[in-house]
């Protein structure tokens, strides 16, 4: 569980690096968001907790997703107590999970672009974009760190933390 829950924080700093710039359009993958994350040690915690919370084949469906994907490193971050509250409880659990995606395709070209807005994420809760100094953060804490990693689906952006919904 706990490793779910730091894979979910790397997509919260992919997000973060939304403002960096891309030589290229990247060349969507054949594999969807889940599949492209699982092929990626540093996610296995996202992964894992995508599973235990039954999100997984959402994300592997056809239709577009951007996940704004915590690392392992990002999920090691969260005080334990927190991230044994959220992963034992199976509403809180999704619904964290689900505050770290958006529907649609949002490459880091229109992530860079809404700077000082929010974005309406699945659990229905808004995540603030700032860009600062060439950086991209979302909630004013957490970093992307690297964007545009595409999947048949979507798009992931890694982030350096976890975001956590407001209650």
């Amino acid at each position: 569980m706990r490793k779910a829950l730091l894979a979910l924080t790397v997509t919260v700093v992919v997000s973060a690096l939304a403002i960096a710039p891309v030589s290229a359009a990247p060349s969507a993958s054949a594999k969807s968001i889940t599949k492209t994350a699982a092929a990626a040690p540093q996610f296995s915690t996202l992964v894992s907790l995508l599973k235990k919370a039954g999100l997984a084949s959402t994300l592997d469906k056809k239709g577009a997703f951007t996940v704004f994907a915590p690392t392992n490193a990002a999920f090691k971050k969260l005080p334990k107590s927190t991230l044994d509250a959220v992963a034992s409880d199976p509403a809180l659990l999704k619904q964290v999970l689900l505050y770290h995606v958006v529907s649609g395709k949002v490459p880091a070209a229109t992530v860079v672009t809404l700077n000082g807005k929010s974005v309406r994420t699945l659990a229905g809760q808004r995540v603030k974009v700032r860009v600062s100094n060439g950086k991209v953060f979302l909630n004013g804490k957490s970093q992307v760190m690297k964007t545009d990693l595409m999947a048949s689906n979507g798009v992931i952006h890694i982030i350096n933390s976890v975001l956590i919904p407001s209650s």
